[in-house]
């Protein structure tokens, strides 16, 4: 394994390996841990997110166009390029697709009526794999966790406090669901970033994933089950299946591999029109108006990516990539040593995965997690003959693991001020993430161990 791995211009030249040129991507997450400690020590609600994260771009940015070795208005065209490259136009698109349906289905009330078609399905003794399931299949639906914690964990509250179950499981039930989809969703903006940056398919990333994130779902719901003590389910109201019909159709439309933008296009159209056909004051205004509601709620992310893309760009120009690729690599190829192919893989593989996870623990959101290790999570999967759909798999399972069990995220924020708990007693009961890391682990080992030659 070579140990001076380099990233390729588009021009051919290779970039000699600089540590200088992290110094960007350094400042940018020391402005955003820096700030949100400190705003968490002061006490503030949501500390981690009073800067928003392309504001706490923006110097890094500067500094980045400052490193150039290129004149200025040649580094700054280095910078445009990266931000208007294929792939970060065609995941910002796609943000604001997903963003508009969600809110569209939303205000038409297609979350609440999936919410009650769930809980009216639920015997008493499921009532916590229910809201599991519930979770889970509508952030596999709607693509985001945020989406989806915020539309059931009022719902779930009520149902804990009337049925007089644990209120802090009941919130690590609802991170669980919420993580579940996120990862495994088509069109979650994780599973856009890593399938982007990695050169895959989402059908391919979506089949290796299931295989890992199944297992780890049973033996969730699973514990779920033998928690739940409720002995009646709340009333729940008539089931409108016509306003469910959005949320089935492009969870069926993206599962058979149609394209992410018809699916979008599709989903958007159809919960509108399921709008302005069946609920009442909702006119073609409102149904604009939501669409471009969605547009702003994805805001923050379609920015940062743009950002991140143009910073990117200059980094692996300036040789910063091929700097964390060749460190990376030297660090596989001493447990790699003397090995044979199953080994090394197997060791490109689980540093894959500490690279997003460590990302990840810094920059407290997995899609930013994502978009900022791709670059080098590729570099190291070509090298090592990692195939793209499994690097995606792994970034995007990692980082959703994480995510999923940090205190600090925005899921378990959101859920702790919802539920009026400590986001700590919150991600202590997120068991779907703890089985997810262990079934991902286990499933590089198990994988690459039938490859390697029984000995004498």
């Amino acid at each position: 394994m070579s140990n001076t791995t380099q990233t390729k211009h588009s021009d051919g030249a290779s970039p000699a390996p600089s540590a200088l040129a992290l110094l960007p991507l350094g400042i940018f997450l020391t402005l955003f841990i820096g700030v949100g400690s400190y705003l968490t020590a002061q006490g503030v609600d949501f500390a981690f997110y009073q800067l928003p994260a392309p504001v706490a771009a923006l110097p890094a940015v500067v500094v980045a166009i400052l490193l150039s070795k290129e004149k200025l208005n040649k580094a700054i065209e280095q910078f445009i390029q990266g931000v208007g490259h294929g792939d970060i136009i065609a995941m910002c698109m796609i943000y604001l697709l997903a963003g508009a349906f969600a809110a569209v289905a939303k205000a038409t009330g297609g979350v609440d009526a999936t919410v009650n078609l769930g809980l009216s399905m639920l015997p008493s003794s499921l009532i916590l794999p229910g809201i599991f399931v519930i979770s889970a299949f509508i952030a596999t639906a709607m693509g985001t966790s945020m989406g989806t914690i915020a539309a059931v964990a009022p719902v779930a509250l009520g149902i804990a406090q009337a049925a007089g179950m644990d209120v802090a499981l009941t919130a690590g039930v609802v991170l669980s669901g919420a993580m579940f989809g996120d990862n495994l969703s088509i069109i979650s903006d994780t599973t856009i970033a890593s399938t982007r940056s990695q050169g895959c398919h989402m059908r391919d990333k979506f089949r290796e994933n299931i295989g890992i994130a199944l297992p780890a779902a049973i033996a969730a719901i699973l514990v779920f089950a033998f928690s739940s003590t409720a002995t009646d389910v709340p009333a729940t109201g008539d089931v409108e299946w016509l306003k469910v019909l959005p949320y089935i159709t492009i969870l069926v439309l993206a599962v058979s591999g149609v394209n992410v933008f018809v699916v979008l296009s599709l989903g958007i159209l159809l919960a509108g029109g399921i709008g302005l056909f069946a609920t009442a004051d909702y006119s073609l205004s409102n149904y604009a108006k939501d669409i471009y509601a969605g547009f702003g709620n994805m805001q923050e992310i379609f920015l940062l990516s743009m950002l991140i893309g143009g910073m990117g760009e200059l980094m692996r120009r300036q040789g910063g990539l091929a700097y964390l690729t060749q460190q990376i690599s030297r660090i596989i190829s001493v447990f790699s040593r003397g090995h044979n192919k199953a080994q090394n893989l197997r060791a490109s593989e689980l540093g894959i995965a500490s690279l997003v996870s460590l990302t990840n623990c810094c920059t407290a959101n997995n899609t930013v997690a994502i978009i900022v290790s791709g670059g080098v999570a590729r570099e190291l999967a070509e090298s090592n003959g990692v195939t793209p759909r499994r690097a995606a798999s792994l970034l995007d399972i990692f980082s959703c693991v994480i995510q999923g069990v940090l205190p600090y995220g925005a899921q378990g924020l959101l859920l702790g001020s919802v539920f009026g708990l400590s986001p700590l007693e919150v991600v202590s009961h997120s068991y779907y993430c703890f089985f997810l890391a262990i079934a991902a682990v286990a499933a590089v080992f198990v994988k690459h161990a039938a490859r390697e030659p029984v000995k004498a």
